[in-house]
Formats: C-alpha cells, structure tokens, sequence
C-alpha cells in the first residue's frame, strides 16, 4: 500500500478562516484536502497528515513558538511514518511574516532545503513540492502577514525551479483554489475540496496508479 505524507501548516492542518486573534477552529474531518484526497485515491493508498498552524520552513518563531520550525522536526515525524513513498510538501506561508524577513526565492530555497533533508533520511521514496495558495492581506490577519502580498511575488515560480532542481513532483495550489476573503490565509470547506480532488489525480499519477470509477488509487 503506498504512503502518502502531507507535511504543511495550517491549510494542511484544515484551520478554518480565522475572525479573532487566538482563536483557532479546524474544519471536520471529511472537509480537509488530504482526508478528500483520500477518499479521492481510495483505500488502496494510505494518507497522513501532517500539518501544524504557524509551521514556517527552517525558522524558529518567537513569537508563536511551539516547535515550528519544520526542518527542526522533520526527522522524527519522517521515521515515525516510515516507509514513505511519496512526501508532498507545502510550507512558505508563514514564511511570508514580516518577522522572519526573507524573499520569495529564500523560502523556496529552503522548502529545497526541506526536501533535501527528507531524502538524506532514506526514508522517502518521491517527493512533490506544492505551491502555497497566495494569501491576500485582510482581516485580523492582516498585520500578520503585512507586505505579503509583495514578498510572495514569483514564489510559485522559484518553487517550481526548485523541484526541478531535486527531480521532484510540483504542484501549485493556487492555480486551484483561493483563499478565503475572511482573512486572506485560510480555505474554506470547498477549497479543501477542490485541492483534494486535483491533487489526488497529481499524486496518482506521480505514483503510477490509474483513474477508475469513483476512484483514482488503483494500479494499473
């Protein structure tokens, strides 16, 4: 059975659009893209879930704290699941906080570097990198992410190089969906749909399994 990991933030960890500062709901299960990729592959395919509000890609936070440093905690999480065959990645999000300070090219740099890792551990067969959906500065997130919209400019692009680079699978999510108006960061329940639905064609074919009715996770 192959083993999917989706290693992300807190689109991955299915947080609904936030309306206060600290408060934090998550969608139902059925309503998050890996669990709607899963059901989209099939049984035959095992799908894991990864994801941690705030997780940047090689950065300590200080101000949220809280183990997000995603390189930081790669190894333990990748031997936890061992073997993986397929590890999709999209992180850079949070990145894009006036904190860290960085550019599109260095956040794509170190999902490169996250991707590098993950290999170096011998544990993952394939990787695929996904673009993060571009976030949209509004709502209570809007200080949070302040000059986002500028730093991001291009990160699809030097994401997609970097895939190339590795001999990785891309993928960009915001060719797919948007983020919700509410606070310019986070999906709505049909967001999660869509992205789940093309993601599970990307992953089976990266995979080599074969579309069939009502599902995609077969082999051919």
């Amino acid at each position: 059975m192959p083993v999917v990991l989706c290693y992300g933030d807190s689109n991955t960890h299915g947080t609904r659009p936030v309306t206060r500062i600290g408060h934090l709901d998550r969608h139902d299960r059925a309503d998050r893209w890996p669990e709607v990729m899963a059901a989209h592959l099939g049984p035959e395919v095992q799908v894991i879930s990864e994801g941690l509000p705030g997780r940047t890609t090689v950065h300590d936070d200080p101000v949220e704290g809280g183990c997000r440093n995603g390189i930081a905690v790669l190894p333990a999480i990748l031997h936890s699941h061992r073997p993986i065959d397929l590890m999709l990645v999209m992180l850079g999000t949070n990145d894009l906080k006036p904190r860290f300070s960085v550019t599109a090219w260095e956040i794509a740099r170190s999902v490169e570097r996250i991707c590098l890792s993950a290999r170096a551990e011998g544990v993952v067969d394939d990787l695929m990198i996904l673009a993060p959906v571009p976030v949209v500065e509004t709502g209570v997130l809007d200080d949070a992410f302040a000059g986002a919209a500028a730093r991001q400019a291009g990160l699809s692009d030097h994401l997609r190089a970097a895939a190339a680079r590795i001999g990785a699978g891309f993928f960009d999510a915001g060719a797919h969906v948007a983020v919700s108006p509410v606070d310019g960061v986070h999906w709505d329940a049909a967001a999660h749909h869509a992205l789940g639905a093309a993601l599970a064609r990307a992953v089976a074919e990266r995979l080599g399994l074969q579309a069939a009715e009502g599902a995609v996770g077969q082999r051919p």
